[in-house]
């Protein structure tokens, strides 16, 4: 295989897939095509789309497919070419992420369909957490439980990954990245290794989101079961599809439809948001000892001025430090791990 390729970027998320074709020489990566569309759902074939938006636009078949893969369990720690050993973690990992894996796997076994002779690698967003220390990643549960793979994992690697690849040397000491989307996290990050996160062993945890409600009193779900009869399936549906600024709002999780609604549960929703997200900023100081640089990044990070400059005033108590807007590069991070393991 030669040292160039054409890697196609399998991005699925809890709400949208994205995807992109690149060219892959080293670090060297140029997008020659980058969509984005609902999340794969029901009898449509997504991959079989892409094989026809490639042909249609005169584009070359991928020489490898990367894909990002939310969680990979307890066993898996970092980015690796999937074989069949592989793909029974996944199996495994579907039960920690129920909202992200089994459609990342779905999307795996579809593009292997679809590219039989291309290598097919998964890039984990867990995986740039492996650098947390152990106080960091421990939970306050008995060791039999923690010696089962519960612990803080933490998530949306892939975009901290690009942040610290895009600051390179001049990255500083103590740098806070917010993942503001959809789905939100932030991270801790020590001379560009994460060091503590906000999500935990699931992308539930952490700050506000759009659907999921962040940190949760365990005693809420506990009251809902014992009071409200709710099993597991009826709190899934709840912190997964349920909570957050939907659950907040009476019905969207839109930050730009909530500014535009101007109604007492819109403005609460976006007053809790700001308030949870300028604790976490605070909290992910504190396990750095101070803040250089804060980076706004996702959906709602690079692109919604109002809520970022919110967040800001209400931590520049701290003192002095650089606020920086940047864009992620997911797919990029994808690409590149891809034609690494695939060259």
């Amino acid at each position: 295989m030669s040292r160039v390729g054409h890697v196609l970027a399998l991005n699925t998320g809890s709400s949208s897939l994205k995807y992109g074709l690149y060219r892959v020489s080293g670090d060297a990566c140029e997008a020659l095509l980058a969509e984005q569309t609902d999340a794969p759902g029901g009898d449509a074939d997504p991959v079989a789309a892409i094989v026809g938006t490639l042909k249609q636009r005169g584009l070359p078949m991928p020489d490898a497919v990367g894909h990002r893969i939310v969680h990979g369990g307890p066993n898996i720690r970092d980015h690796a070419r999937i074989d069949d050993a592989l793909m029974a973690h996944l199996e495994e990992a579907k039960a920690f992420a129920p909202l992200h894996v089994p459609a990342a796997v779905e999307m795996v076994k579809r593009a292997v369909r679809a590219f039989p002779d291309a290598p097919q690698v998964a890039c984990f967003d867990t995986a740039f957490h492996a650098s947390m220390p152990a106080v960091a990643k421990a939970l306050p549960l008995p060791a039999d439980l923690r010696e089962g793979g519960i612990e803080r994992y933490g998530f949306h690697g892939l975009s901290y990954e690009s942040i610290v690849r895009q600051l390179g040397e001049t990255i500083p000491s103590r740098v806070v990245i917010a993942h503001l989307g959809n789905g939100a996290s932030l991270c801790a990050v020590r001379d560009g290794r994460s060091v503590d996160t906000t999500m935990g062993l699931t992308p539930t945890g952490g700050i506000v989101m759009g659907t999921r409600p962040g940190d949760l009193d365990p005693g809420v779900l506990l009251y809902l079961m014992r009071e409200r009869g709710y099993d597991a399936k009826r709190l899934e549906l709840l912190v997964d599809r349920e909570s957050g600024l939907k659950g907040l709002s009476g019905g969207t999780s839109d930050m730009r439809e909530l500014h535009a609604m101007d109604n007492a549960a819109s403005r609460l929703a976006q007053d809790v948001f700001v308030h949870v997200a300028r604790k976490h900023v605070a909290a992910m100081a504190a396990s750095l000892g101070g803040i250089d640089l804060l980076v706004f990044t996702g959906g709602i990070g690079e692109n919604d001025a109002v809520t970022r400059e919110a967040i800001v005033a209400g931590v520049r108590w701290m003192g002095g430090f650089e606020v920086r807007v940047m864009a992620t590069e997911e797919d990029e991070q994808i690409a590149r791990h891809t034609w690494r393991f695939a060259s």
